[in-house]
């Protein structure tokens, strides 16, 4: 059981507590900076739409955890291919105090066969990220094949991309095992300092510690930090407090 405690409480420093409900408003917002931080530990970081960035940074002050970082999402959640709107919401989530921007890669342009729009896009955004980092959501399970999966995070990484992840989590199919393995090749192989967020569907420390092995593998276990690494969650959270205060027994393979 202490080695589950241990990788739950590993799983919840990497979590990107996320709410991203059209209906969100600025007491949604409270409640979920709210929980960033607690006795079982302090997320990375929340993530919420461009025009909750300011209300989530002075909320996480007021509840003694202004360390945990704000992100936001552009493009989002159908990944078009307009360049310039993508880079100028960038900007304005920039202005407005985000620390990180999850852009949505234009996929469909790269099942029609226009490769140069999300390369484009991509480096668009990450200039007007400047140092803050673009984490490039590909969306996995609208790519489908290991093919696009590949192409896709090859064009982002090339283009500047500082994270892969996974999905919107607004679509049918968000996070697997398999697109996983296929995104963190792609991150090895391009010798980058990039990383890798799996979001949509990673609801159990079970369903976390699949993807955090996979990583080891793939990466190394020191590779494990909030720099390279991030789930993007909001169910997560209950499950891996849970077992950290031992009041649920963890499931799965040596869990």
């Amino acid at each position: 059981m202490q080695d589950a405690i241990a990788t739950a409480r590993l799983a919840l420093s990497l979590m990107d507590l996320t709410s991203l409900n059209v209906d969100d408003s600025g007491d949604t917002i409270r409640t979920l900076c709210a929980a960033a931080g607690s006795d079982a530990g302090i997320v990375a970081a929340v993530c919420v739409y461009p025009r909750l960035v300011a209300a989530a940074r002075q909320a996480l002050a007021e509840y003694g955890v202004p360390q945990v970082r704000v992100a936001t999402v552009v493009n989002f959640p159908h990944g078009d291919a307009d360049v310039a709107a993508a880079a100028a919401e960038t900007h304005t989530a920039i202005a407005a105090g985000a620390d990180e921007v999850d852009v949505v890669f234009p996929y469909r342009a790269l099942l029609a066969g226009e490769a140069e729009v999300g390369a484009a896009l991509v480096a668009a955004c990450k200039a007007a990220c400047g140092e803050r980092l673009l984490k490039v959501i590909i969306e996995s399970g609208e790519l489908a094949t290991p093919e696009r999966i590949r192409q896709a995070s090859d064009i982002a990484l090339a283009a500047g991309a500082d994270f892969l992840k996974t999905s919107t989590g607004k679509v049918a199919v968000n996070a697997t095992p398999q697109a996983a393995r296929i995104m963190l090749q792609a991150l090895r192989d391009s010798g980058r300092d990039a990383g890798f967020k799996a979001a949509g569907g990673v609801r159990t420390l079970a369903e976390a510690a699949v993807y955090l092995q996979l990583a080891a593998e793939i990466m190394g276990e020191a590779w494990l930090t909030p720099a390279h690494f991030r789930f993007g969650a909001s169910g997560l959270l209950a499950n891996l407090q849970a077992v950290i205060r031992g009041q649920s027994a963890a499931v799965g393979d040596g869990y």
